[in-house]
Formats: C-alpha cells, sequence, structure tokens
C-alpha cells in the first residue's frame, strides 16, 4: 500500500508544482502546526498576537481581597546572591509575584508586558517584583532573561509556597496589597501593561 509522500515523489516536477499550488493552504497549516508544537518562541508570539486583542488584559477584582489569610500568602525566596527573605518581610509594599519558567510559551508570551510594567515602577519603594523562576537550573532562567535584554529581577522560591498562592500552573501572577492580603491571582498568561492594570496597582499603591 503506497502512502502520499510516495504519490507525490513519483510525480514529474511540473504535476508535484501544480500539487502544491493546489494544496498550499493545507501544506501552510501543516507546517504552522509542526512549528507551533516545537517552538516556544513560536508559541509566545501567537499568544502575544492574542494579548494584543485586549481579550486577556489583567485585571484587579477588589472582592478578592479577603479570599486568602495573611498567613496563606507567606513563603520564603532567594535572589541571585542566594540572600533568603519571607514575604511577610515585604508588608508596607504591594507585592507583585510572578511564577515563570523559560520554557514556558505562555510565560515568554507575557513577560514583555511584565517588563514594561516593572520599568514603570521600579523606582517606586512602595512596590516589589517578585518574579520567581522555575527552571530546573537558574542559570537557564538567567540566560533567557539576558537575551531578551529584560531587567525584571529573577528571584527563587525556597521551601515550600502554599496552594494557595502557586498550584504548578505556568503562568501564576498573584498581587498582594500593603497589608499581604491576595488582591490577584491569575494562572495562564495575560497582558499586565494595559492602562487598566498600571491605574489599579498605583491604587494599591497609595491606599492606606
Amino acid at each position: 500500500m503506497t502512502n502520499n509522500k510516495e504519490v507525490f515523489n513519483k510525480k514529474p516536477p511540473q504535476k508535484k508544482l501544480q500539487y502544491i499550488k493546489k494544496n498550499a493552504f493545507t501544506i501552510f497549516m501543516v507546517i504552522a502546526v509542526v512549528i507551533l508544537l516545537v517552538s516556544p518562541d513560536a508559541k509566545s508570539f501567537v499568544l502575544r498576537q492574542l494579548m494584543a486583542t485586549g481579550i486577556f488584559n489583567a485585571s484587579i477584582d477588589k472582592k478578592d481581597a479577603d479570599t486568602v489569610s495573611l498567613t496563606n500568602t507567606d513563603f520564603t525566596f532567594t535572589d541571585g546572591k542566594g540572600s533568603i527573605q519571607n514575604t511577610s518581610s515585604l508588608r508596607g509594599k504591594v507585592v507583585f509575584i510572578n511564577f515563570w519558567a523559560s520554557w514556558c510559551p505562555p510565560c515568554r508570551a507575557e513577560f514583555p508586558s511584565i517588563e514594561t510594567l516593572y520599568t514603570q515602577f521600579k523606582d517606586n519603594p512602595d512596590i516589589f517584583f517578585l518574579t520567581l523562576n522555575e527552571d530546573d537550573d537558574p542559570a537557564v532562567g538567567m540566560a533567557y532573561l539576558e537575551k531578551e535584554n529584560f531587567s525584571v529581577p529573577m528571584y527563587q522560591s525556597s521551601g515550600n509556597v502554599p496552594t494557595e498562592v502557586f498550584s504548578g500552573s505556568l503562568p501564576t501572577t498573584v498581587v498582594l496589597d500593603k497589608n499581604g492580603k491576595v488582591r490577584l491571582h491569575h494562572t495562564g498568561f495575560a497582558n499586565y501593561a494595559s492602562e487598566k492594570f498600571v491605574k489599579e496597582i498605583e491604587e494599591l499603591i497609595n491606599e492606606q
């Protein structure tokens, strides 16, 4: 029994060209699907185009403020120098937490928006960006940031993270208010550089 590849190979050059023209769309779609399956960059590019529609803009819902207790948001993390801190030490600051990995296409898709948000608020002492890399090798995560020229600092979780904060899905983003309460908990990619989200972050910063 012959397959399509054998039939195609037996066709003369002119017939092959006609076959390609006739099936150009199908061939293109097959190639596109293969690329999306094997290339994280291609996947993140497609997701980024979807984000540009505005459908995936992040939003802070005030009703989320009382869903998680103060103690459930506390966990330790390390910086690039190995210094250990606890999120409890960040009381009095808005904390933007993002769990990501360099191999994760949705993480790659949303990271430019996180970089934009960070650039806008990095000099504000009332907000802390806790971007937690989940690569098995931290050097791989750092290499990705350097390759993309991202200035967002890289941290890693140390010990157990409460499941109310992170259950293992990447990316996951959590925003804590100054009292350590969850004001946003989002699993999946999103745009964190929209005008509305920036305004909501500013409102959290200005809360007393």
